[in-house]
């Protein structure tokens, strides 16, 4: 079993369900599923670049990725609609567990001047977005085959109700939020 998916079972729902007052283990807030994005603005000029970007995506979850495409036509940013624009992948279960040990404990101290993550990230109604400047935090991407350092965006879905409850859980599950 998972480090980060006991550390849920033994301790974090124990403590959450006091702290709330939960009548059963079904109402405590989970972790549901975490979204991995990578925007790829160039990909309208070098379809290449959607490659690289899939091939990271992949390297860095250890599941094939889903290739986005454009809702609508932007004359603006010269894309038209159903254009590839970006790669996603959704983990679940052990993957996701897997994932987000690796962020808290590998990837996330890597990143140059770190205190910690903004806990201003959340949407309202209980899932937290986190931006990432540059791919190379993560041990499995080679320096010397990327082809252009970029970003993702990862969102953490959870089942709280409110923002208090999932920064609770994101925070007895080890996220390092700043003081």
């Amino acid at each position: 079993m998972n480090r980060l998916k006991e550390k849920y079972l033994n301790e974090v729902v124990p403590s959450l369900k006091e702290k709330y007052n939960y009548t059963t283990i079904m109402s405590v807030p989970k972790l549901e599923k975490i979204v991995v994005n990578i925007g790829v603005g160039d990909a309208t000029t070098n379809s290449k670049m959607l490659d690289a970007a899939v091939a990271d995506l992949t390297a860095i979850t250890g599941q094939k990725p889903v290739i986005t495409k454009a809702k609508k036509s932007i004359a603006g940013f010269h894309v038209r609609e159903g254009q590839s624009i970006g790669c996603k992948v959704t983990l679940r279960g052990d993957n996701m567990y897997n994932f987000m040990d690796k962020l808290i404990s590998i990837a996330l101290p890597r990143v140059r001047d770190f205190r910690g993550i903004s806990p201003k990230a959340f949407d309202g109604r209980g899932n937290y977005t986190l931006g990432i400047k540059e791919q190379l935090i993560f041990s499995e991407i080679e320096y010397d085959n990327v082809l252009k350092i970029r970003g993702m965006d990862i969102v953490f879905v959870t089942t709280a109700k409110s923002n208090d409850e999932a920064y609770d859980l994101l925070n007895e599950l080890g996220m390092p939020f700043r003081k």
